[in-house]
């Protein structure tokens, strides 16, 4: 059994958030074996059915399992936003803790609902990393298949194909719309397989819409629904002012290459070391661990990225409060030459309190001019990120 590095605290009610397929019941199963007096899975068609038409429902099982200790375990909260009303009414009144999971916090923002005011913990669950893995991580295995705990535990490369086919055409389809989160299927299918090609790339709004014969508000209402959905991250681009961060365009990372591949039908194309493809899938997938391992630690850590008007670029500057800036080159290479941080070696000399460094494959450390190269595992440890 993968050991998680996500370890939540006892004392209070928590909410878990993840997309589906992430491991969340089976964190609360293993963490909270002993200490759950009432489970509620809102997957189960019946416990939702009946719930939705009676939400006061709650109330009563809650009164039933009054004598025991622990938690009251709801899974997929966000299905019946209502529930949290009661939530917090049993929070305030009986002091029952309350463990709550959820795929979207989209659902429960736009229902106005109750999110306890502070009274629960906030946790974010991602598929496995590198550090959870340990010994059984393997990059090929998180570039090809990527790292979600299913997918991860079958040995049958045929099987893994069908897992993430199953979950880009069931999940990320069908439930989307089941939560009714879009009117029309067909351009989110068309902009689906497009955002994975795009994976990692300055969205360009216009084009994307053009392509997938929608509008740009709908594009970009889109690409919230993946980041609410917890399918997606933005990274925005570098400014001192974080106002005008947010007015220009960002790229957006899926949260896991194996379902990035899925989307964009790439899974029975290999991915071979030296080749670009191999290289961007190792970019996005250290930027997505990097993402993983900084929500875990709850670091005060921000990414954002640098491209000039003649398109010179930094992948990621990491800024670390206390700390200086870290300017990133992410190199997929065994071998790191000077012609590899050439462009980092002179963005390093006019950003002033920041340290440059490019992570990559090659074992060897050595620095080359103002860059220190070092290879990845090394790098996460150096900056602080794990």
């Amino acid at each position: 059994m993968v050991q998680r590095v996500l370890n939540i605290a006892k004392s209070r009610s928590f909410f878990l958030f993840g997309a589906r397929g992430t491991g969340k019941s089976s964190l609360i199963k293993e963490q909270f074996a002993d200490s759950t007096k009432l489970l509620i899975d809102l997957l189960q068609p019946d416990q939702f059915s009946i719930l939705n038409r009676d939400p006061s429902e709650l109330s009563r099982r809650i009164e039933a399992a009054k004598s025991h200790e622990g938690f009251i375990v709801i899974d997929e909260v966000q299905k019946i936003p209502k529930l949290l009303d009661l939530v917090h009414y049993h929070i305030e009144r009986d002091k029952v803790r309350f463990a709550l999971t959820g795929s979207s916090a989209r659902k429960l923002r736009r229902g106005s609902a109750n999110l306890l005011a502070g009274r629960a913990l906030v946790y974010h669950l991602f598929p496995f990393t590198h550090v959870e893995l340990g010994a059984g991580f393997s990059l090929e295995h998180a570039l090809h298949w990527g790292s979600l705990p299913e997918v991860v535990n079958e040995s049958d490369a045929s099987l893994k194909r069908k897992i993430l086919q199953a979950y880009t055409h069931t999940y990320l389809r069908e439930e989307i719309q089941a939560e009714q989160l879009i009117r029309s299927l067909d351009p989110f299918h068309l902009f689906l397989g497009i955002s994975a090609q795009m994976n990692g790339k300055i969205i360009n709004y216009s084009k994307i819409a053009r392509e997938c014969r929608a509008s740009d508000y709908s594009v970009k209402e889109y690409f919230r629904i993946l980041e609410d959905t917890l399918l997606g991250f933005h990274v925005y681009p570098f400014h001192e002012s974080i106002r005008k961060r947010q007015t220009c365009n960002p790229k957006f990372y899926l949260f896991d290459q194996g379902v990035k591949r899925s989307l964009a039908n790439h899974l029975h194309i290999p991915i071979a070391p030296s080749t670009s493809t191999y290289g961007d899938a190792f970019e996005e997938w250290l930027v997505t661990e990097i993402h993983r391992l900084i929500q875990y630690k709850e670091s005060d850590f921000t990414l954002s990225y640098l491209r000039t008007k003649d398109d010179a670029e930094i992948d990621l500057i990491l800024e670390r409060p206390g700390l200086p800036r870290a300017l990133i080159e992410i190199k997929s290479s065994s071998v790191i030459t000077p012609e590899h941080v050439s462009g980092l070696n002179s963005f390093a000399k006019s950003v002033p309190n920041a340290r440059a460094y490019c992570l990559s494959n090659d074992p060897a450390a050595k620095v080359i001019g103002k860059v220190e190269a070092l290879h990845w595992r090394d790098g996460i440890r150096e900056l602080g990120i794990w």
